[in-house]
């Protein structure tokens, strides 16, 4: 009778032992998946009608709760299980049922409550994230009290140890995550250079300043709008440019901006109507100017973009806290960023801005971007303090270098090949 009795004890034990061992592995599995699954992809999958996906999204907002729901229960399983086998192994071997316990359970754990079921989580994490969201939203819910007060335990702790824990913040931004997927899928061959550049450069936008890609105030090409309305006309037709400021006495007053087109139908007009030279040269042109439009150095790349298709322009004129003109901006500078340069017949293209010699080093443009440069040669110069490759020279030397001076940086030799007056006209670079 007793033999039967602990028969029936030992199987009903091992069955227990047998069913923490599936809920560990269901509890192990769960976290990896949860932890693994791509938002992204369960978004997706939630839009088009799963509500596995749609209980997995909810669930994941807090990591925190879930993982410590999570680890909760896996200890407890786990635990228990351990006691159960030491408690029979015990009774069947003696002492030597502590050490037994401990290796055979020890394996189990590692083997069929661990290694398996997160291999099988991680080939699918969003299938499997979807499948275990029920239960383990039940879960959370039945533990949220007791991972509430170990939540601000640990806080605690570690408060007295200085660490200041910011419970709304994410581990990861969102943008540093989608940089990092894009670096890593570029580096296997699977993302393009380009279309990796086209995103970055779009989610970067929000992270810019319009002085950073601005056109500086040195090289704007302006028209007098005193000067005689042919040599306006003819300023025009033989400039690059669609749009030009229009300045009266110096050329910090800018009071109008002349786009070519409204220049070139007023004087059709006129001459249309039969006037002669005489009255051509009383034309005023301020009568087709549009009045310009100043946004400060400190505006993003996002918001300017938005602030320019709300006006439907594609041209202002940028100022900085005293009102003094810095530079200009246009539609097409900030679109640049994320596509890379767009050239017409009548643009230096950026091409020419560098130039591959036979040693190995560039040639390169001054006045180019640190951005374009990194951008054409997978490059990390710091622009941080600069935004032209001259003035990261000058930043980083502290002076105004003399032509033939070098100055190595960042990993980088660069030699002052020549100035024009004090700007750094061109820089060979080349990679240490």
């Amino acid at each position: 009778m007793e033999t039967a009795s602990y028969d029936a004890a030992f199987w009903l034990t091992a069955g227990a032992i047998l069913v923490l061992l599936v809920l560990s592995a269901f509890f192990s599995g769960s976290e990896t998946a949860l932890t693994a699954a791509s938002r992204g992809k369960l978004r997706s999958a939630a839009d088009k009608g799963s509500k596995g996906a749609e209980r997995a999204l909810k669930i994941t907002e807090d990591n925190e709760r879930l993982i410590g729901s999570v680890l909760l229960g896996n200890n407890v399983v786990n635990i228990l299980a351990t006691s159960l086998a030491t408690a029979v192994l015990t009774k069947l071997f003696g002492q030597n049922g502590v050490a037994a316990a401990t290796l055979i359970m020890t394996l189990l754990v590692l083997i069929f409550a661990e290694v398996l079921p997160k291999t099988f989580a991680i080939t699918n994490p969003e299938t499997v994230a979807s499948g275990v969201a029920r239960p383990i939203s039940v879960i959370v819910f039945v533990f949220s009290p007791i991972v509430a007060a170990v939540r601000y335990l640990v806080r605690g702790v570690l408060f007295l140890f200085g660490v200041r824990t910011d419970p709304d913040s994410n581990i990861l931004a969102v943008r540093e995550e989608i940089a990092g997927a894009l670096s890593l899928g570029h580096s296997e061959g699977i993302v393009q250079k380009e279309d990796r550049d086209r995103i970055l450069g779009a989610l970067d936008l929000n992270e810019r300043a319009v002085e950073e890609i601005m056109l500086h105030r040195s090289q704007i090409e302006m028209v007098d709008a005193d000067l005689p309305p042919q040599d306006i006309l003819a300023q025009i037709l033989e400039s690059p440019y669609t749009r030009l400021p229009l300045y009266r006495g110096e050329q910090e007053n800018i009071v109008g901006v002349i786009h070519a087109k409204d220049l070139l139908r007023a004087m059709h007009k006129l001459l249309r109507g039969g006037n002669d030279a005489a009255g051509l040269a009383a034309f005023d042109v301020m009568k087709v100017a549009m009045p310009p439009y100043f946004v400060p150095d400190t505006t993003t790349l996002d918001d300017q973009m938005r602030n320019f298709l709300k006006r439907k322009t594609h041209f202002a004129l940028v100022v900085d806290e005293y009102g003094a003109l810095q530079g200009l901006i246009t539609l097409e500078d900030i679109l640049e960023e994320i596509v890379g340069e767009i050239a017409d017949e009548f643009d230096d293209h950026e091409e020419d801005q560098i130039e591959a010699t036979s040693d190995g080093a560039y040639i390169v443009d001054g006045g180019m971007t640190i951005r374009d440069l990194n951008r054409a040669h997978d490059w990390n110069l710091p622009d941080d303090e600069a935004n032209t490759v001259a003035g990261l020279v000058i930043h980083e030397a502290q002076m105004i270098p003399v032509e033939g001076q070098v100055f190595s940086f960042h990993g980088f030799r660069f030699e002052v090949l020549a100035k024009d007056e004090n700007r750094l006209a061109t820089l060979k670079i080349r990679k240490l």
